[in-house]
Parts: C-alpha cells; structure tokens; sequence
C-alpha cells in the first residue's frame, strides 16, 4: 500500500458546506425578516456568496483575522439593503452567531461521503481530517452529520496557529498525526488551498473536482476525481 495516511479536507469535500449554508441563509433571511430591506432573496444571498469567497480566500493566505471575516461577510450584504438602519458590529455580529449556529445543525453531506469514509477505514488508511474551518462549529458539524467518530486526527487551522495552504499547518498535521509526506495523500476539493498547499510541502495529491467545466488544475495532479466514489477505484 503505497499511502498509510490520508488527510482530508471537510468543508465541501466531505459535508455539503455550501448547501447547508444556503438552508440556513433562508432561514436567517425569514428569521430576520430581512424580506423587509430587500426586494428578493436573491439580493441578499448573491453578495454574501461574492463576499464570502474573497473574505474566505483572504483569510487563508492571513490577510485578514477571522474577526474580520466574521464581521465583513455580514456586514457588506447587509449594508446593501434598503431602510435597514442598523448594520453595526454589534448586529452582525449577533447576525453572524445565529447563521453558525444554523449551519452548525445540518446534516447535508456530499453525496458518497459516508461510504468513502467506511470504505477508507476497512482499508486500515490513517485518517486524519485538514480543515481551515473555525473550532467550534467543526465540531459541531462533525456531530450533525454523523462523522465525529471518523477519523484519527482532527487538524484544524486553529490549533495549528495558521491555515491551509501555509508551510505552518502541514507542518503541524505532520507533528499532531505523525504521517510521514512520502506516505501521505491530501485529498480536497480547493485548488489553491488543499491541493497547491499539500504539493508545497511533498504531498501527492488528489482533487476533488466536481465541476471540471468551471475548475482547470494550474499545476499537475497525482489523481482528480469528479465524484468521492472515484476513489474507491483508487485506493
């Protein structure tokens, strides 16, 4: 077996980060009858989406803090409604607080991702999960959608002091799991983050890419795969 260890990223590779957080865009949108500033949803949901990428792609090359990210991916959609007075830190903070704890609760994962984990662990691969995402609501989701008992390792950004792609977080899964580069394989569906962050440092890689129309590797690839059961084929 040419890999002992696996790291795995989680947001949008294994849970449905994206479709959990459109559900619970909806229900913020209803809860904070934000249909009151806004003409349609879309308004709403389109810039916070434009927003939360750029904020997301700043935040792990630490060009900003995640205060900022906190406050930023809130603020800005919010500031773009009509007759909404209050766009203080204080209430996107309290904003921010009742999404994560919305998108903390949904089960959604991609679709094949329980059967490839079960299927990574009868095959005696180390599983170590790599995540950029915050302590907490990680936690969390893990619980929801039923894999807080799945891997070996939890490595998150935040215990590694910094985030994906940085030399500095590899460095501390490779010290917290004790996996070796030669023997290790990333797989994640973030180019830049998952894949250019785990070449940087030897590891082979495989790409989870689901839309290849819309995504172009920049650099080669050990493997890419379109759905998580590809691997099966591989592994």
């Amino acid at each position: 077996m040419k890999y002992k260890d696996i790291f795995l990223d989680f947001d949008d590779t294994l849970y449905d980060t994206h479709g959990n957080a459109d559900i619970a865009l909806r229900e913020l949108y209803d809860d904070f009858e934000l249909f009151k500033h806004f003409d349609k949803f879309d308004d709403f949901h389109t810039p916070y989406w434009q927003t939360n990428v750029e904020l997301w792609r700043q935040y792990a090359n630490a060009e900003i803090t995640r205060d900022t990210l906190i406050l930023e991916r809130f603020r800005r959609p919010l500031s773009l409604g009509h007759g909404l007075e209050d766009v203080s830190a204080e209430f996107c903070l309290k904003v921010s607080d009742h999404f994560l704890n919305l998108c903390a609760d949904k089960p959604g994962v991609i679709e094949g991702a329980h059967e490839v984990v079960e299927y990574l662990r009868s095959r005696r691969y180390r599983l170590h999960m790599c995540s950029n995402g915050f302590h907490e609501v990680q936690y969390r989701k893990l619980k929801s959608c039923g894999m807080l008992n799945s891997f070996d390792t939890i490595v998150l950004s935040e215990d590694a002091g910094a985030n994906k792609p940085s030399k500095v977080f590899f460095d501390y899964a490779f010290s917290a799991t004790g996996a070796l580069p030669e023997s290790t394989l990333m797989i994640g569906d973030n180019f830049q983050t998952d894949i250019l962050g785990a070449k940087g440092v030897g590891l082979d890689v495989m790409w989870f890419n689901p839309h290849p129309e819309e995504n172009k590797a920049t650099e080669p690839v050990n493997y890419e795969i379109r759905d998580l059961r590809d691997m099966l084929q591989i592994l």
